[in-house]
């Protein structure tokens, strides 16, 4: 998997994880690895929500006193690029 940037590719990946558990050729030893992996997954994946959130609301606060065009939040796929 190549490097994934925005909200919209975790949510994809996390999708394809659920995909991947619900596999019903999957041998117990084969689920058990899958479910660790998506335990991990999880982690990281509530981190990067919260970093966006925060970015958000951040973002929220500098609208509000007139410096929000200054920031791009990649995360959320807001950029002028």
């Amino acid at each position: 998997m190549g490097t994934r940037t925005t909200l919209n590719d975790l949510n994809e990946y996390l999708f394809q994880e659920m995909d991947r558990l619900t596999n019903e050729d999957l041998s117990a030893d084969e689920l058990d690895k899958e479910i660790k992996r998506s335990d991990a997954l999880q982690k990281i994946a509530k981190t990067v929500i919260d970093n966006g959130a925060l970015a958000l609301q951040a973002k929220k606060y500098l609208d509000e006193y007139g410096e929000g065009d200054k920031v791009e939040l990649p995360l959320i796929g807001v950029t002028d690029k």
